[in-house]
Order: structure tokens, then C-alpha cells, then sequence
């Protein structure tokens, strides 16, 4: 690992890094670790290893996607996580009346998200909240294009639907 790719390509997603971890594990001091396991492991990569990475933020995803699912495994904790920023971006611009609506309608989603199967709920939330392509989803978790688009397509089914059902 070199210190140009690093700064380069590692670095700069190390937030989106931290905010998957986050919504794996549920805890703020798990999600930190596991960031900064991740990362001291892609910066002590073998020169001949880090050749053959084509996509580092997919790399990255996958390692931090194992490294949080072996924390929660081992530690049986509960799988919570903010939307951090987005009830505040929803809320730009709004009135307060429209903000305080569209953060009540951020934290449904939120705690809907939570209920999801575990695979469908990373899927959405590497699509929707980390905006990954299709692609990058089905490298980091480790999963064919097929079942990206079939898991999203039911967690989205199964949110519309049950939001429908609220109001």
C-alpha cells in the first residue's frame, strides 16, 4: 500500500466506511473500531495484494461489511443506526412545520429500515443512503447484480407499503 493511494482513494471514504459499520453494528464506539481495523489492515495491504484491488471502495465496503458483522456476531448486539444529516437535509428550505413532518417521516423510514431482513436492509441502505451503483453493492456484499436488485426491489416493496399503511 502506498501512501499516494491511500490519501487517494482510501481516505476519503472513510465517513461512508464509519456510516456502514454504523448501521451494521448500532453502536457508535463499534462502528469507530471497526473503521480503524479497516483501515490499519488496508494500509498494511503487501504491495503484491493491493495490485490486484480494482475497486478500493468496494474493497473497503467488503472488509468493513465482515468486520462489523464478526463484531456483532460476537458481541450480540442490537442493529441500530441513525440517518445521521438526514432529517436536516430533508428539512432545508422548509418551513417548521414541513421539517418537523419530514423528520417524523425520517425516522419512520429509519425504524422501518430496522426491521428488514439483514441482507435487504444493507443493500437499501448502500443504495439509498451511501448512493453505491449496482455494481459496487454486489462487489462489497459479496452477492451476484441479481440479487442486489431483488433485495432492494423488496425492501423498497416493503416500506412503500407499509407507509402506505400508516396513513
Amino acid at each position: 500500500m502506498t501512501r499516494t493511494i491511500f490519501q487517494e482513494q482510501v481516505l476519503p471514504i472513510r465517513n461512508k466506511l464509519y456510516r456502514f459499520a454504523l448501521r451494521i453494528t448500532g453502536s457508535v464506539h463499534e462502528a469507530e473500531d471497526v473503521v480503524q481495523e479497516v483501515l490499519e489492515k488496508v494500509w498494511k495491504t503487501a504491495p503484491e495484494q493491493s495490485v490486484n484491488v480494482q475497486n478500493w471502495e468496494a474493497w473497503c465496503m467488503t472488509l468493513t461489511r465482515n468486520r462489523s458483522l464478526d463484531k456483532t456476531r460476537s458481541q450480540s448486539l442490537r442493529r441500530t443506526a441513525p440517518l445521521e444529516g438526514v432529517a436536516e437535509r430533508s428539512a432545508d428550505g422548509y418551513n417548521p412545520a414541513q421539517a418537523t413532518e419530514s423528520a417524523d417521516l425520517v425516522q419512520k423510514v429509519k425504524q422501518l429500515m430496522q426491521e428488514l431482513p439483514d441482507k435487504q436492509r444493507m443493500v437499501m441502505h448502500l443504495r439509498d443512503i451511501e448512493e453505491l451503483s449496482y455494481e459496487e453493492i454486489a462487489e462489497a456484499l459479496s452477492i451476484s447484480m441479481e440479487q442486489v436488485k431483488v433485495n432492494l426491489h423488496r425492501a423498497r416493496k416493503t416500506i412503500r407499503e407499509q407507509m402506505t399503511g400508516l396513513t
